[in-house]
């Protein structure tokens, strides 16, 4: 698949909610991917953690490749480590449709963008709470996708950052519309209006999807929401 087709298969999902396999049950993975298919995922939010850029641990390339052939749903691969170039080989062939890195990370990243979006593969940058739009904007042109974290990255679990709203609002006001805009930390019915009032597309929920006894009718409530308070989409 090529870096067109990947994004109009991702911009066709949206609003998306994309489920945070951080939170899902490691013991049966196929069985939730299988799962949360059938409740009308699209995405799929791979976190990947080192234990040195965040302070945890998580899984790897190898994970994400062993469950490749398991679904077709758009892969989306959050690398929340040090030295994501070092890597980035072996997550294009693990079959992600995109790659985000932290700017934290790679505070020059223009080049690890190209790398990505030559590889046929959306490219992404997030960033941390902590740190202003300002910092990201001179690389918004580069980007297929930004993710801006509203709790801070490393656990599940944790409460939204209410100040996240604003700093959506000028992200999408910064990079215009062309870019697709995610939000992870926090993410549920109570908070997912004002991200999407702000202008964020895509939402990466954790345990308000995998805590929930129906995966469906979790997606389905917030993905109206999102619809409802969000911009407007043609699908």
């Amino acid at each position: 698949m090529d870096h067109s087709t990947r994004k109009q298969k991702l911009l066709a999902s949206l609003p998306a909610i994309a489920p945070s396999m951080l939170k899902c049950d490691y013991g049966n993975l196929q069985s939730q991917i299988e799962q949360l298919t059938m409740a009308g995922a699209q995405v799929l939010h791979w976190d990947v953690m080192d234990g040195h850029f965040v302070p945890n641990l998580s899984y790897g390339a190898l994970l994400l490749k062993s469950l490749r052939n398991r679904t077709d749903l758009f892969y989306d691969a959050h690398l929340m480590i040090s030295d994501p170039a070092k890597y980035l080989d072996d997550y294009l062939a693990a079959g992600c449709d995109a790659i985000t890195f932290h700017i934290e990370a790679v505070p020059e990243p223009t080049s690890l963008l190209k790398r990505i979006k030559e590889a046929g593969v959306l490219a992404g940058l997030s960033f941390n709470p902590q740190t202003p739009v300002s910092t990201i904007a001179p690389f918004l042109k580069e980007t297929d996708l930004v993710l801006l974290m509203s709790v801070e990255p490393g656990f599940g679990g944790q409460s939204f950052i209410e100040s996240s709203v604003e700093k959506m609002r000028q992200l999408r006001d910064a990079a215009g519309p062309d870019v697709i805009l995610s939000i992870d930390g926090g993410i549920g019915p109570d908070t997912i209006v004002g991200p999407a009032s702000a202008g964020a597309d895509l939402y990466v929920a954790g345990s308000s999807v995998f805590d929930q006894e129906d995966y469906g009718a979790a997606l389905k409530e917030m993905e109206q929401l999102a619809r409802e308070h969000g911009p407007a989409y043609s699908n």
